[in-house]
């Protein structure tokens, strides 16, 4: 029962610990998808001829 209650603390343990890593790494991939759709919108403003002054005082 005791080897039992040990190996369950283990696999808790391991659990946690996949669960920080996956929460790390969705959060790691929601902002690189941020920064993607940031990237994609500054290149339309500027293709459609807004000035970068323009987009910084809009963003003000």
């Amino acid at each position: 029962m005791k080897e039992k209650k040990t190996a369950l603390k283990k696999a808790e343990k391991e659990v946690a610990s996949l669960e920080a890593k996956k929460a790390k790494a969705d959060a790691k991939a929601a902002e690189e998808a941020k920064k993607a759709e940031a990237e994609s919108v500054l290149k339309k403003l500027l293709a459609s001829g807004m000035s970068a002054d323009e987009i910084l005082e809009k963003l003000k």
